[in-house]
C-alpha cells in the first residue's frame, strides 16, 4: 500500500498536527495551479488534498465550485490534473497526496483505470466525496489493488457502527467532517466532542484529519485541543486564489502567509 507517506508524516509531527491545504487542480489555470502547489508546500503544508474540477460538486460549497469552473473554463482536464499530479510527486517525493473527488469522474472509463492512474501519478489517498463506505466495496478493491488508501468520511454524529466500519479500512487518515453541510469558509465548524476521536482512535482508525468549516488558527487548535491529528483547509485556501486573480505576486503572498499562520496553530497545539 501506497500508506508509508501519511504514516511517516504523522511519525515525524508526532505530537504536532498537521495542516493540510486544499485546492483544486488547474484553478486558474495549470500553469498557475502548478505555482500555487510550490507556494504551499514552500510555506509549511505538511500533504495536500486537491480535488479534479467537476460540473455538479455536490458536497463542495460555492467558493470550491468556483474554482472547478474556472479550471474548467480555462480547458483543464482530469488528463491535464495527472499530469500536473506527476510533476509535482517528481518534485516533492515524500509529501502525502491526497484526492477528493466524485463517483462520476471514477467511473467514467473504469474504476480500476482511475485508480491504476492515480497511483501511477503519485497520489496516496483517494476520498470519492459522494460514495458511502456502505457502497464502496468496487472502490475499496480498486484502491487498494492500485496501492492507493481509500479514504471515507465520518460525520460528527456517526454512531458506533459507522465509526466500526470506516475503522477498517486503517490506512492513510480519516477525514472528519467539522460540521455538516458542504464545504466553506463561512459558517463555523461544529464544537468537536473529544469523544468522537477517542471513539474512533479505541476502533483502530487511521489518524483523523478534520475538515470542512476550518478557516483560522483558532479552528486548528480547537480540532488538535479535541483531538484530531491535524485540519485540512479548503475553501479558505481557494478564497485567497479567487481574491487574487488578477495580481499573481499578491496572491502567492496572501497563500505563503495563510499557510504559515496555519501551521503555526499546530505547533501551538500540542497534544498529550
Amino acid at each position: 500500500m501506497k500508506t508509508n507517506r501519511y504514516e511517516a508524516m504523522f511519525a515525524r509531527l508526532k505530537k504536532e498536527g498537521a495542516f493540510i491545504p486544499f485546492v483544486t487542480l488547474g484553478d486558474p489555470d495549470i500553469e498557475t495551479s502548478s505555482a500555487i502547489i510550490d507556494t504551499l508546500i514552500a510555506s509549511g503544508a505538511d500533504a495536500l488534498e486537491l480535488g479534479i474540477p467537476f460540473s455538479d460538486a455536490v458536497a463542495d460549497g460555492p467558493v470550491i465550485q468556483r474554482a472547478g469552473f474556472r479550471a474548467m473554463a480555462a480547458g483543464v482536464t482530469p488528463a491535464d490534473c495527472l499530469r500536473l499530479l506527476k510533476n509535482v510527486r517528481a518534485k516533492y517525493p515524500e509529501v502525502p497526496i491526497g484526492l477528493l473527488v466524485y463517483a462520476n469522474l471514477v467511473v467514467h472509463q473504469d474504476v480500476k483505470t482511475f485508480y491504476r492512474e492515480a497511483a501511477e501519478a503519485g497520489v496516496d489517498s483517494v476520498l470519492v466525496a459522494d460514495v458511502p463506505v456502505g457502497a464502496a466495496a468496487p472502490f475499496i478493491e480498486a484502491a487498494e489493488t492500485a496501492g492507493i488508501a481509500p479514504i471515507f468520511v465520518v460525520p460528527p454524529n456517526a454512531d458506533e457502527a459507522a465509526i466500526r466500519e470506516i475503522a477498517k479500512r486503517r490506512r492513510g487518515y480519516t477525514y472528519f467532517l467539522g460540521r455538516a453541510g458542504v464545504t466553506g469558509a463561512d459558517r463555523e465548524m461544529q464544537t468537536l466532542l473529544p469523544s468522537r476521536f477517542k471513539a474512533l482512535q479505541a476502533a483502530g482508525a487511521a489518524p483523523a484529519i478534520v475538515g470542512f468549516g476550518i478557516s483560522t488558527p483558532e479552528h486548528i487548535r480547537a480540532a488538535l485541543d479535541a483531538g484530531a491529528a491535524g485540519a485540512i483547509a479548503g475553501s479558505a485556501t481557494v478564497a485567497i486564489i479567487e481574491r487574487h486573480l488578477e495580481d499573481k505576486t499578491a496572491m502567492h503572498e496572501a497563500l505563503a502567509e495563510f499557510v504559515r499562520k496555519m501551521k503555526a496553530a499546530t505547533l501551538s497545539g500540542i497534544r498529550d
